[in-house]
């Protein structure tokens, strides 16, 4: 199987900045998009941003500018990283990694998520 560990989530101030990072547990056939969510209690899961395997990005708009998403390491095995600059309060929550892809040539497209990591933004 295949697990996602996120790191990097703490507590920051409001303008403050915080870099999330996702490590692919092993080796993956190949890979569509690489992605982070965030979930506040009580509420819904959001997108906050993705990187197409290809290469475009895209963020939700409240991030825009604030937030990049790229790749470290092996295509086939990355490590998706979130940087996060100016910080605002309503960035508190807990951020999930995602990753859309096949372990092998046969298993079919599967969808993989790490168990989160809490970002508190508060002064």
């Amino acid at each position: 199987q295949v697990q996602l560990v996120e790191s990097g989530g703490g507590l920051a101030q409001p303008g403050g900045s915080l870099r999330l990072s996702c490590e692919v547990s092993r080796r993956l056939f190949s890979i569509a998009s690489m992605a982070w969510y965030r979930q506040v209690p009580g509420k819904q899961r959001e997108f906050v941003a993705i990187l197409d395997a290809l290469g475009p990005t895209n963020y939700t708009e409240s991030v825009k500018g604030r937030f990049t998403i790229s790749k470290d390491g092996d295509h086939f095995k990355p490590t998706v990283v979130l940087q996060m600059n100016s910080l605002k309060p309503e960035d508190t929550a807990v951020y999930y990694c995602n990753v859309d892809g096949w372990i092998t040539e046969v298993s079919g497209r599967m969808n993989f998520w790490g168990k989160g990591t809490l970002v508190t933004v508060s002064s």
